[in-house]
């Protein structure tokens, strides 16, 4: 299975696209806090992603799927914490969460699939 072919690297790569031009809003103070945190965290996604479907068994992509899906609840928390030093808008929080949780239900059922392959 070629992981660059699979929607839900696909749709995490750009999830990471958006998460830096959100990103680029945050105050400079913050480039080597929460700027930095947040794009660590969402660059996580799609990197395990790929390192998963690059592992020789099942239990170790499923391991690698779940620390993907951590990170994306991980970024979902720093992001309300953007908002709530009013660093983004509501509406551009309430965007970003919509893409998250689409990321999740793909990533989701991604993870269903490799656990049905046991």
């Amino acid at each position: 299975m070629d992981y660059i072919e699979l929607d839900v690297w696909k749709y995490s790569r750009e999830l990471v696209k958006k998460v830096y031009l959100l990103s680029d809003l945050f105050p400079k103070e913050e480039l080597y806090a929460l700027t930095n945190q947040v794009r660590r965290c969402s660059i996580s996604i799609p990197s395990n992603i790929a390192e998963g479907l690059g592992r020789q068994s099942n239990k170790e992509t499923i391991h690698f799927l779940y620390i993907s899906r951590g990170s994306l609840f991980e970024l979902e928390t720093q992001l309300f914490l953007a908002f709530d030093l009013n660093y983004i808008s509501k509406k551009q929080l309430d965007a970003i969460l919509k893409q998250i949780t689409t990321s999740k239900k793909l990533l989701n059922g991604f993870i269903n699939y490799f656990k049905s392959k046991k």
